[in-house]
């Protein structure tokens, strides 16, 4: 089985990493190959789904060239600093270069013990896997900036954690597995050396046209702050919730990496939360930009020896860069939601005209997928603002709203058909619906059903699409049907 190793990340120092190989399972069996992501990385899908991929798919076999490692790094964890965390169940096969020149780890998750796994097992259990796989996939068919999966494979042997539950293995590809606790892990230990080699490492791989302006570690501050604030507002237009932005799981590329308890909104509402590990609230859907904003403050942080020999300078210089997010996320926001109004210039008003829609959406309990998807048919005709009016307790409040979002739509020289199609381009159809995963989740731990996971894998290629013999998975949930808590699964 050939796989075009360069592994770039194992060629840094030794600190960065340990060398350790995954363990082995007792009967690997092939449950899904992501065959358009075989293709890009110049894989055989056919391979990968035989038996000899399940073998290497699971760790039980190293393709020629891997050079298995686990990588070092720190973070904040719900606002606490561990200044030693790594991964601890996850191992970095290498790296291969894509048929678009693109360069992607690949690594195994659910792999084994290693030497960051502090007393963890260093296993996955199948709901996980399937939870990643099914939302990675999704976000990359939304156009969200995300890791993605090639496969996942069962183990043939138990996990244990509140029960004794199937174990997987997920094979993940990213641009990088470099994360802003990964700076924090050579800041911690004033290795400013090290900081110095990961700032230009990472500069070099993720941002090539930056390279040479004098000073990596702000050139890398600059373009993760940009790539953050662009992420986290496409999160908010697609109604996603992380569930758990520690600066662990906060990448350094500008993909969203680590789907634990991550959820989607059904109804509207900024404070809605599902993670059940967070209580306080703090990673809450309306308060992900400035959690955001704060990982990038930490990143800033670790990168101060770098910016300037003089700390008072350096500290003036990483907060002006850390406060530049708040303009970069309110622009790249008011974007997302001038394309999902179907708005084709800005004007000033725009972003009152949307909080406003918000707030309303907020307060009647509104399904923020399925409202609006039945803009786009109000954009091509106003005889459809009564099915979107049916959604509001107070169907009054849509009408009122409409009046001025179409006085908005009057001053620009777009066909209504145009205008419809181009938010249906913005606007989808299918979410990965948390009771949806639940389900195929417990179609396949309990009766190794994995229908329904096929199902909604095939629905979510095409999210932008009508599908109506899939309609019935686009939804929302029935009062009984309604997922309260997601679990991290470690």
């Amino acid at each position: 089985m050939k796989f075009a190793f360069d592994n770039t990340y194992a060629r840094l120092p030794e600190r960065f990493y340990a060398r350790v190989s995954p363990a082995t399972v007792r009967e690997p069996r092939v449950v899904k190959v992501n065959r358009a992501l075989a293709e890009l990385l110049g894989l055989d899908a056919a391979e990968l789904a035989s038996a000899e991929g399940a073998q290497v798919l699971s760790g039980n076999a190293l393709p020629e060239g891997a050079e298995p490692i686990a990588l070092a790094y720190a973070g904040h964890q719900f606002g606490s600093f561990v200044g030693q965390l790594g991964d601890g169940r996850a191992i970095l096969l290498g790296e291969v270069v894509g048929k678009d020149g693109g360069r992607r780890d690949i690594q195994l998750k659910g792999a084994g013990r290693t030497p960051f796994s502090r007393g963890g097992d260093g296993r996955a259990a199948l709901g996980p896997v399937l939870r990643e796989y099914v939302v990675s996939e999704a976000m990359a068919a939304l156009g969200v900036p995300t890791t993605r999966t090639l496969a996942a494979v069962t183990t043939g042997e138990p996990v244990y954690r509140e029960e004794v539950l199937p174990g997987a293995v997920l094979t993940r590809v990213a641009a990088s597995h470099i994360r802003v606790g990964t700076f924090q892990f050579f800041a911690a230990r004033g290795d400013r050396e090290a900081l110095g080699t990961l700032a230009s490492y990472a500069l070099s791989r993720h941002y090539p046209g930056a390279v040479g302006s004098g000073n990596d570690a702000l050139a890398l501050l600059d373009r993760v702050i940009e790539a953050q604030a662009a992420l986290v507002a496409r999160w908010l237009g697609v109604g996603f919730i992380h569930g758990v932005m520690n600066t662990d799981n906060t990448s350094i590329s500008g993909e969203t990496i680590d789907y634990g308890p991550c959820a989607f909104l059904d109804e509207y509402d900024p404070e809605k939360k599902f993670s059940s590990i967070d209580r306080g609230g703090r990673y809450a859907f309306g308060n992900q930009p400035r959690i955001a904003q704060w990982n990038m403050a930490r990143l800033a942080e670790a990168l101060l020896p770098l910016l300037s020999d003089d700390e008072e300078e350096a500290v003036r210089v990483a907060t002006e860069r850390v406060q530049r997010f708040t303009g970069l996320f309110v622009a790249a926001h008011e974007r997302v939601l001038r394309d999902k109004l179907g708005l084709a210039r800005a004007e000033d008003a725009d972003l009152k005209l949307a909080a406003d829609l918000l707030d309303l959406l907020a307060s009647n309990g509104v399904d923020y997928t399925v409202f609006f998807r039945r803009l786009c048919a109000a954009a091509a005709d106003p005889a459809a603002d009564a099915q979107v009016a049916s959604l509001f307790a107070d169907p009054g409040a849509f009408r009122g709203w409409a009046e001025g979002w179409r006085q908005r739509l009057a001053r620009e020289d777009v066909t209504p058909e145009a205008r419809a199609s181009a938010m249906r381009g913005v606007n989808p159809a299918f979410i990965p619906r948390n009771h949806r995963i639940e389900e195929l989740i417990q179609a396949a731990v309990a009766r190794d059903d994995f229908g329904p996971f096929e199902t909604l894998v095939r629905a979510l290629e095409r999210p932008y699409e009508e599908q109506p013999e899939l309609a019935h998975l686009s939804e929302p949930p029935a009062m009984e049907e309604r997922v309260k808590h997601t679990f991290c699964g470690t």
